[in-house]
């Protein structure tokens, strides 16, 4: 019986993934540590203070801009994810549905073209739109963030349905259950962790999302990395790494949550 090949065993393994994680999340440590820097002086430590993130907290643009990204990310996830899930039943359980498989690259197709090429295309769209139409709003900006959220939110939830027994479905069906009857009683609860978990991915994707608002935002619509990214152009402060300490924070959460939600098998 041949024996199983364990990278571990390769000379030097531990010091090329020590220093793959230090590349890694060095750069986040660092960032941690200087956003409870008690000095104005960047890159000079004064001592331990939460003056950047009562800063932070009480400006009104943050609040502003922190409370537009939210709103935007929670309903750009539930759309993404709704569109994701009919995707993914349309791909996966329909076995008389030929062009289920190239409808599958294609909703998969934005993980692979170059988020600033994206970001243009849907700038030259809702121009035309625009033009066309005289209208205006954050509309623009949710289908946008709705359009590269799919992707994010369709695998949790296919890999899920994969990973599902059809025959308990298909038994609901041989019972005279109605095709709602079965997605709502069997799919939908066995499918759960899946949505979950691509609502998780989809929300924290959007809400750290900086070249595509950069585009596709008007006056008035800055989202809080956009807004982050204007204060660097006017130089960097310790109240730009509180505010990314906390969104380090939230993102740790929503995908340790994603995780755990998404392990279990059904």
């Amino acid at each position: 019986m041949a024996r199983r090949f364990d990278p571990r065993t390769l000379p030097g393994f531990g010091a090329i993934a020590a220093l793959a994680f230090a590349l890694l999340y060095l750069p986040l440590i660092v960032l941690v540590a200087y956003s409870f820097n008690a000095g104005d002086l960047i890159g000079r430590w004064e001592g331990l203070s939460w003056r950047w993130y009562a800063q932070a907290l009480d400006n009104a643009a943050i609040q502003d801009a922190a409370l537009r990204s939210l709103v935007l990310a929670l309903v750009a996830a539930a759309l993404s994810t709704a569109l994701a899930v009919l995707a993914a039943l349309a791909t996966t359980r329909a076995d008389q549905f030929r062009p289920r498989h190239a409808i599958a690259a294609v909703v998969n197709q934005p993980l692979v073209v170059p988020e600033i090429v994206m970001a243009v295309a849907l700038l030259l769209l809702f121009s035309m739109v625009r033009q066309a139409t005289g209208l205006s709003g954050m509309g623009y900006l949710l289908a946008a963030h709705v359009t590269f959220c799919i992707p994010f939110a369709y695998l949790p939830v296919r890999a899920r349905l994969e990973g599902m027994d059809a025959n308990l479905e298909r038994a609901a069906a041989d019972l005279y259950a109605s095709p709602l009857s079965v997605f709502r009683r069997i799919t939908l609860p066995l499918l759960a962790p899946g949505i979950l978990a691509g609502f998780m991915l989809a929300f924290v994707i959007s809400l750290d999302n900086v070249v595509i608002s950069q585009f596709i935002k008007t006056a008035g619509q800055e989202t809080l990395p956009t807004y982050m990214l204007g204060q660097l152009r006017r130089g960097i402060s310790a109240e730009i790494y509180a505010v990314s300490t906390m969104l380090v924070g939230l993102s740790l959460l929503i995908l340790t949550l994603s995780f755990l939600v998404n392990r279990r098998r059904p």
